[in-house]
């Protein structure tokens, strides 16, 4: 079971609620401000005063009065028209964290909704009830409606879900897993569908990602830094000390950590006539260190969000109000999404002129060309080069913002939006990419380090080195080279290959 307090759920929670499958719940302390706030917004329900989204239309329907003995109906008739999602369906693990997000919301007592609506999500996550959310429709204002519709919709036993394993209707996965739908009460349906949470969840995802690539891109630049024989001085700490910025201090101080002891380094520390490597390999701990530094301030918006209180009206207990305002707007996830974006494409970019560094006889200080034993008769990883050629130009395209392509929407109501629904998701997609990218390097780097022998790379490469070995052998003669990069990149996206090796807990994406 983990337990989440409101207003205080930490990133690290909640990514083992998503790579897991722990129920999860609301620390009990939280019901007494969730009932207070529940009770406030039943007592304007049976009043005459017209109060938004308690018993009034909705957006620009706003100014329609709607009486009391219709106001389920009101919330009910509000999640089936918001049902509007189309495309993919999320994925179960980020549809749960989803969920675990709006518990967190709800939670703060600032929504109105009763306890027992918290139960429900509660009971969904407890027993598997996972509601199919379509990926497309929201435009990161007034919520992310449809994605977050969806789910109420399963709540009260409408639309679909998933039980264990299969997909039917939400009325059947719910009783199969022994629980009852709800009536929405005042309130509750617009509660459950205004917020960032399929935002903000679908944003931390592709921060997790990205965070696992940086940290492998720090190995497989070691990787390749040893295979074209290039220089460790300009890792030197003082040189990344007198910038001052942590991430280059950090990449720098993991990279030369990795490189410690290897001989192929010591081989050439006089003599070289190279005097300055390119900037792929130079400027590592620049490019990388800054792309680090950005994903750690997207980290800190993501962790208040995540605990924020997004939907709209707000009810302020001790002040007795239920007030509009703009808490939905998701332009914090928005802006974060986008910084993502630009991190992966450029740890991405760098990262494919090593590539190209390494399989360019000119560049490689003496490698075969396309680092293959027989050239010409073999292409080697020449092609391999192209396609991270082409997922580094596609993350480029991918990595344009999101958030200063707003456009109206409801009748004008909603004239300026976040599009950080998509600014999202589009990370999972970048990091798919740029996995593939790494582990191309991977691949070419261990080659490019065994035409140095006999000379020997570090220990930590050789651990790196072996763990590749286990899934993608040294290349000799052609071979059918798609399942190779596949695997490599699996070894990347499932942090299997940095975990051979030892790596700062910044590098890694832990706060320190």
């Amino acid at each position: 079971m983990i337990r989440l307090t409101p207003g205080a759920a930490t990133l690290a929670e909640l990514h083992e609620i998503w790579a897991g499958d722990a129920p999860v719940e609301l620390d009990p302390a939280a019901q007494g401000g969730v009932e207070a706030a529940a009770a406030l917004v039943a007592k304007a329900a049976a009043g005459d005063d017209a109060v938004y989204g308690v018993n009034t239309g909705f957006g620009k329907l706003a100014s329609v009065k709607i009486a009391a003995k219709d106001t389920a109906t009101l919330q009910r008739n509000l999640i089936l028209s918001h049902c509007c999602g189309v495309g993919e369906v999320l994925d179960t693990p980020t549809t749960r964290l989803m969920m675990a997000l709006k518990l967190l919301s709800l939670g703060r007592g600032a929504s109105g909704c009763a306890w027992k609506t918290i139960e429900i999500i509660q009971g969904m996550l407890a027993k598997g009830v996972t509601p199919v959310i379509p990926a497309q429709g929201s435009v990161g204002a007034s919520g992310d409606l449809a994605p977050l519709a969806h789910m109420a919709a399963t709540m009260i036993g409408a639309g679909e879900a998933i039980y264990r394993g299969d997909r039917m209707a939400s009325a059947d996965a719910l009783e199969k897993a022994g629980l009852t739908p709800i009536t929405l009460g005042p309130k509750e349906g617009l509660a459950l569908i205004n917020g960032t949470q399929f935002s903000t969840a679908c944003a931390l995802v592709g921060l997790w990602g990205a965070f696992r690539n940086a940290a492998n891109s720090v190995l497989t630049c070691a990787l390749s830094t040893d295979a074209i024989m290039g220089s460790t001085a300009p890792l030197q700490d003082a040189i990344h000390t007198l910038r001052g910025h942590k991430g280059q201090i950090e990449v720098a101080r993991a990279q030369r950590a990795l490189m410690e002891g290897s001989e192929i380094r010591e081989s050439h520390r006089e003599g070289d006539t190279r005097v300055q490597d390119p900037y792929c390999i130079r400027c590592q701990p620049q490019v990388t260190g800054a792309a680090m530094d950005l994903l750690h301030h997207a980290a800190r918006t993501l962790e208040v969000e995540a605990n924020a209180v997004t939907d709209n009206p707000l009810v302020l207990v001790e002040e007795g109000l239920i007030v509009s305002g703009g808490n939905f707007h998701a332009e914090p996830v928005g802006f974060a999404a986008d910084q993502i974006a630009v991190a992966i494409s450029e740890i991405g970019a760098i990262a494919q002129r090593r590539v190209a560094l390494m399989v360019d006889p000119n560049l490689s200080f003496d490698l075969p060309p396309f680092l293959t034993p027989d050239p010409g008769l073999n292409s080697g990883l020449m092609i391999a080069e192209v396609t991270t050629a082409a997922l580094m130009s596609e993350n480029k395209h991918l990595a344009n913002p999101c958030t200063t392509d707003s456009t109206p929407t409801s009748a004008n109501q909603e004239d300026h939006v976040s599009m950080a629904a998509h600014a999202a998701r589009r990370l999972m997609r970048m990091n798919t990419n740029l996995s593939v990218i790494l582990g191309v390097e991977a691949i070419c780097g261990a080659q490019g380090i065994g035409f140095r022998a006999p000379l020997q790379t570090s220990d930590p490469l050789k651990s790196a080195i072996a763990k590749l070995r286990e899934a993608v052998p040294e290349l000799g003669e052609d071979r059918y080279m798609a399942p190779l990069i596949t695997a490599a990149a699996e070894l990347v996206e499932t942090g299997a290959l940095i975990g051979a090796v030892e790596l700062p807990a910044y590098v890694l994406g832990r706060a320190e």
